[in-house]
């Protein structure tokens, strides 16, 4: 497989493996699908130039043009945070975080290793890059590669009401 960095150029087909993302967990349909590919290629197309997203995307090597997989990233500042080590010593980290996002594999590309090899860019990026703490929020197919390289299970929740209403 290759990987590549996404670009600008590539906003089409990082919003369908969003759109595809969401409708494989069965998320959502028809209308709000069509307003989330519309709204995701608004956004990346600040968000690539300005470096708030970073993306990544694998074709094989028999169809070079056909994007098969992506993942990406997008950077968000938070509060400072106590960060613990593997070797259980704390420090206070700045709040330099990204989430891990549209991490995503045509269907008829699945178990061949390209999301592994995918989040494995996204890691490597993350040190690279700084980034204190590394986050996702995983479907229950995905949970497995995840705890594979790294990713635990938090205690984070969610509002589950309409917060327009509040």
């Amino acid at each position: 497989m290759l990987i590549r960095p996404a670009t600008v150029a590539d906003v089409e087909v990082i919003a369908h493996h969003r759109v595809a993302m969401f409708r494989d967990m069965g998320s959502a349909e028809g209308a709000v699908l069509e307003q989330v590919r519309s709204g995701t290629i608004a956004f990346l197309q600040s968000a690539i130039p300005s470096g708030e997203y970073v993306g990544w995307l694998a074709t094989l090597p028999a169809q070079p043009k056909r994007v098969v997989a992506g993942a990406g990233v997008q950077q968000r500042r938070v509060l400072p945070f106590p960060r613990r080590f593997p070797d259980g010593h704390f420090e206070a980290a700045e709040g330099r975080q990204a989430i891990a996002v549209n991490v995503y594999t045509e269907p008829d590309c699945r178990r061949q290793g390209l999301a592994r090899a995918l989040m494995q860019e996204v890691v490597n990026w993350a040190r690279s890059a700084g980034v204190e703490s590394l986050v996702l929020h995983a479907a229950p197919e995905g949970r497995p590669l995840y705890e594979a390289i790294g990713f635990t299970a938090t205690n984070e929740m969610r509002f589950k009401d309409d917060l327009r209403n509040l």
